[in-house]
């Protein structure tokens, strides 16, 4: 918003025309010879053209802004872009330019007031010739590999944002930075900068309101002289390295800070008593990784507070479980920390509250419901205990997540949803609940993520929750749900958007129709609206809340994995569901995993699987599937893992590099099955030639040419999402925007 609202102001007095009516000649030529020196398949050319701004007095090209990941390929040193000399506006955010320096041609452009490079995979230095944007109030070179230092911002002296953030500068931070007379926010983070920072006599007249520091190599004693910025509103100077404790007193000065990033570095135990001197105004305060062992007492003093105290060494709230009850806090994360004890009573203005993977012990506070405004309760892997409290109800116009996952909670799941709730996820796994699931969440038409596994609820499956026209994902595994999972007209299952349905180790019967994959989602999955790659909440301006499934891949189990919005899985293993396979499975074009093991499927594997071309893990171990595997299997690109122990099947093993390279139990215990890997030779033996029933062949015809739409995604997307969760085990389910 501020950098939108500081390029209205500093605009120039001209009229602009969008698209190229109002452009000339020549500078349409330039403006369609930079886009064909690309690759540009993936840029739609209305939008692209649509980026174009032109004086409508002179017709010269002064804004060009293009649309995210429109170009690949390399931006050249003497690329027909830097013709276009009357440029004012410049965005080439987020394109796929081939890995290169910064060409020194930018400096040609000398009227450029506003350019955003940031994203691009720009290499080595920026080149002197930057010096010569001397209009530039806007500047952002952030998320490149860019190195070195940056001297020639010394001329840029009406520069009021800079965005150096996440590449691999070094050196100190040139002296004549901080005395720009207009610079108002300025972003260094994640870069290797060292030495100190000079902060010149005059700075209590500096304009400089938004400092990011983070993660860097600075030496010495540098919060001193930044606390001499007395117009300062936001601060990050997290994980300094530095080798003494942060006294919070240094801030005192700053009279207008509102938020503060102190994450990574060891603070002064003095300094967080209740008689310190940090700006009361304080809004957000930010204490991730500083190993504090006492609960800050300054938390009871500061109005219209958000704390997050994420994976420090805390063991209790150092008083009653009254400590907060008073304090103003709005948002508060207590997460991997050691607390234990009682869950102490909220704050009564508390909107979000987080306290994962501790011990807390005991009932949850009554008086949590007596917090209207909360959105976002987090209570996961505690050892709470008793009912979930009926009382949540009160505030069902703003809850937007529960999760209780992995506590001992008793009884069963409160019927208390009434038409027009707010709630999106629901979270209650691994605890010791029964009854029936609550009817009352069909009045929940928001809700996307349901986890109810390993608990002790006893009923048939919900399909009734087919009415929720946004349930994306549905997780009963191990409880005690009985019954078919056949809709009574033995149609498709068919709810509208789920594409995760994980239905394991419960006491499942009866068969499934042909047609049950018929019109899922998953046959016909796109990215979400908002490009968003992960499900979760999104919509508080301070905090992110990503939802968590358990992962079963290739034979291993892993806890709380990301929920990818752009990959379907299917579970029904270990149910007692017999019959065929059905065929329609080949349509869920966007199907990853799918597990059917342990059940009593027979007849033969669908040879429709070999069109699930996104396959990565196939588990039909375990059941009495007979007849030949479909050679099409072998053709499965990124099938990292095929289990069919245990069946009846016969004949050769198809032959491909997926497939060989399994290990010899995914096909032990089929007395049939010859070839690689298995030991025994399909050459000179009576084993029956690999080929597939004629009827099934017109089974197959007869399901694909259902009216579907299939679309397949990319590569590896559970693999990587394996890796990804190894790499984050230890990171918060919730992030700082």
């Amino acid at each position: 918003m501020s950098v939108l609202l500081l390029f209205s102001i500093f605009a120039p007095s001209f009229t602009l025309v969008v698209g190229l009516a109002g452009c000339r000649h020549d500078q349409i030529q330039a403006i369609t010879q930079f886009k064909n020196e690309f690759d540009s398949r993936d840029c739609n050319q209305t939008d692209y053209f649509n980026g174009v701004w032109c004086d409508n007095t002179t017709g010269v090209v002064t804004k060009l802004q293009l649309p995210s990941g429109c170009l690949r390929g390399t931006l050249k040193p003497n690329s027909s872009l830097f013709g276009l000399q009357h440029l004012r506006y410049l965005n080439l955010t987020n394109n796929n330019f081939t890995s290169a320096s910064l060409p020194s041609g930018f400096g040609n452009l000398n009227k450029l007031q506003v350019l955003y490079l940031s994203s691009n995979g720009f290499l080595g230095q920026v080149p002197s010739s930057f010096s010569n944007l001397s209009q530039l109030y806007i500047l952002d070179l952030s998320h490149n590999e860019l190195t070195g230092s940056f001297p020639f911002v010394q001329n840029l002296t009406k520069l009021s944002i800079l965005e150096l953030s996440y590449n691999h500068f070094s050196g100190a931070i040139p002296s004549s930075l901080l005395t720009l007379p207009f610079l108002s926010s300025l972003d260094l983070r994640e870069n290797y900068l060292t030495g100190s920072i000079e902060v010149p006599n005059s700075s209590t007249s500096s304009r400089l309101e938004f400092m990011y520091l983070g993660n860097n190599h600075f030496e010495g004693q540098i919060l001193e002289p930044i606390s001499k910025l007395i117009n300062l509103k936001e601060l990050d100077v997290s994980f300094l390295n530095t080798s003494y404790p942060i006294d919070l007193k240094l801030f005192s000065s700053l009279k207008s800070l509102m938020r503060l990033v102190l994450s990574g570095n060891s603070l002064l135990a003095t300094s967080i008593s209740s008689d310190s001197k940090i700006p009361l105004n304080l809004e957000e305060l930010v204490l991730l990784s500083c190993g504090l062992i006492e609960f800050p007492a300054i938390l009871k003093n500061l109005k219209k507070l958000e704390v997050n105290l994420f994976n420090n060494l805390f063991t209790d709230l150092e008083g009653s479980g009254e400590v907060l009850v008073n304090s103003s806090v709005r948002l508060l994360d207590l997460a991997y920390n050691h607390f234990r004890g009682p869950f102490p009573k909220p704050p009564l203005s508390i909107n979000l509250l987080s306290a994962w993977n501790n011990s807390f012990t005991g009932n949850i506070p009554l008086e949590t419901c007596n917090r209207s405004s909360l959105a976002i309760l987090d209570l996961s892997y505690n050892n709470l205990t008793g009912p979930i409290p009926p009382c949540l109800s009160n505030f069902q116009d703003s809850l937007i997540v529960v999760n209780l996952r992995k506590n001992n909670l008793e009884g069963s799941l409160p019927d208390i949803f009434s038409d027009g709730a707010l709630l999106r996820t629901l979270d209650v796994g691994y605890n010791q609940l029964t009854g029936k699931l609550p009817r009352s969440l069909l009045n929940c038409s928001m809700l996307r993520f349901v986890s109810v596994d390993h608990n002790r609820i006893k009923d048939t499956f919900p399909f009734w929750l087919k009415a929720l026209p946004d349930l994306q994902a549905l997780t009963l595994r191990s409880n005690k749900f009985h019954g078919p999972i056949s809709p009574p007209d033995r149609g498709p299952l068919a709810f509208p958007k789920l594409r995760i349905l994980e239905i394991a180790d419960n006491n499942f019967t009866g068969s499934l129709p042909p047609n049950y994959f018929v019109n899922w989602e998953a046959s016909s999955l796109q990215m979400n609206e908002d490009g968003r790659i992960y499900m979760g909440d999104y919509n508080n301006p301070y905090y992110i809340y990503e939802d968590t499934v358990d992962l079963q891949y290739k034979g291993l189990f892993m806890e709380q994995g990301k929920v990818l919005t752009s990959y379907a899985t299917i579970d029904f293993s270990g149910n007692k569901l017999e019959g065929q396979i059905p065929e329609s499975i080949g349509l869920l074009k966007a199907l990853i995993a799918l597990n059917l093991s342990n059940n009593a499927f027979t007849g033969h594997i669908p040879p429709s699987l070999a069109n699930v071309t996104e396959l990565e893990s196939l588990d039909l171990s375990r059941n009495q599937l007979s007849g030949n595997i479909p050679k099409g299997l072998g053709s499965l690109s990124f099938l990292a893992y095929i289990s069919v122990a245990h069946n009846q099947l016969t004949g050769e093993i198809p032959q491909g590099t997926q497939i060989t390279g399994q290990s010899k139990s995914s096909f032990e215990g089929n007395a049939g099955l010859c070839g690689l890997p298995l030991e025994e030779t399909c050459f000179g033996s009576n084993a029956p030639p690999t080929q597939q029933p004629k009827e099934e062949d017109e089974e197959e015809e007869q399901v694909l040419n259902w009216k579907a739409m299939l679309i397949g995604y990319g590569p590896g997307l559970l693999f990587g999402l394996v890796i990804a969760h190894v790499i984050a085990s230890y990171k918060p389910k919730w992030f700082v925007k």
